[in-house]
């Protein structure tokens, strides 16, 4: 039997889980798809720590890591167990790698983790470890990161990368503002998209671990890395011979890129 994919996705704004939007449907059907996982790993761009970190709460709190969205969202609540026996898996797989890696207590479940799997999986009834990203580490790092746990997907344990394929806050804010949700995408949006589309078909990951450098518009994209770099864990997840499927495609104020790729 195929072993399941790793996954990247476009988390959105909190209210993705509320609002009509084409990410929405598409978080709600897609799991549909897939085999029903044993467990879900979800490397968030919401869970920042030098090296990496691994929840190992069996039953994780729901964080609302943000302001000035509908105040309904703060009632929300996503109570999946999670798992301390495969929280300690995971940091024994990244210590063999040579990886600083440790599991950690009380880190609930941040909206890069209940925003995708509130929609997908609602009933909340599989296990769920977080894992962090390095803000400064890079896409190498994520990379390896994910090819440390792509032997998960074999015992069917779906891994999900949980970020953002284009994120300038400070643009999508200004959207907001103005309520523009649905206007035509940024030139300098489509051309950073259209750039990672080709490369990720191309399994270029020369390309792609150099995206700061060549990418256009890479950095007004992404004035910050930590919501590009779940994308990296998920292609590393996805095996050293991977190749990509886009599974969705949507842009959000003009500036947020939702597109969301499978790994296999």
């Amino acid at each position: 039997m195929a072993s399941i994919p790793s996954l990247f996705l476009s988390h959105g704004a909190p209210d993705t889980v509320i609002a009509d939007t084409k990410a929405r449907a598409f978080l709600a059907s897609y799991s549909a798809s897939l085999p029903r996982p044993e467990a879900i790993v979800v490397v968030s761009a919401h869970f920042e720590a030098g090296g990496v970190a691994i929840s190992g709460d069996e039953r994780p709190v729901t964080i609302h890591d943000f302001g000035g969205f509908a105040p309904e969202l703060h009632e929300i609540r996503y109570p999946a167990p999670g798992s301390p026996d495969l929280a300690r898996e995971i940091a024994e797989l990244l210590l063999a790698e040579g990886m600083a890696a440790g599991v950690i207590r009380d880190r609930g479940f941040d909206h890069g983790v209940w925003t995708p799997l509130l929609l997908m999986y609602p009933a909340a009834d599989i296990p769920v470890v977080q894992v962090s990203v390095d803000p400064h580490a890079g896409p190498d790092h994520h990379y390896c990161l994910g090819l440390a746990l792509s032997p998960l997907r074999t015992r069917n344990i779906l891994v999900i990368g949980s970020g953002s394929f284009t994120h300038n806050l400070r643009k999508a804010f200004a959207a907001m503002r103005t309520g523009e949700r649905f206007c035509e995408p940024k030139d300098w949006v489509m051309q950073f998209i259209l750039w990672m589309e080709e490369k990720l078909a191309a399994q270029d990951i020369d390309a792609l671990l150099d995206y700061r450098r060549q990418a256009p518009f890479s950095v007004k994209n992404h004035p910050t890395e930590e919501h590009l770099m779940p994308l990296y864990a998920a292609i590393g997840a996805g095996g050293a011979k991977w190749s990509a499927t886009k599974i969705h495609s949507s842009t959000e104020f003009g500036v947020l890129s939702m597109d969301a790729y499978a790994f296999t």
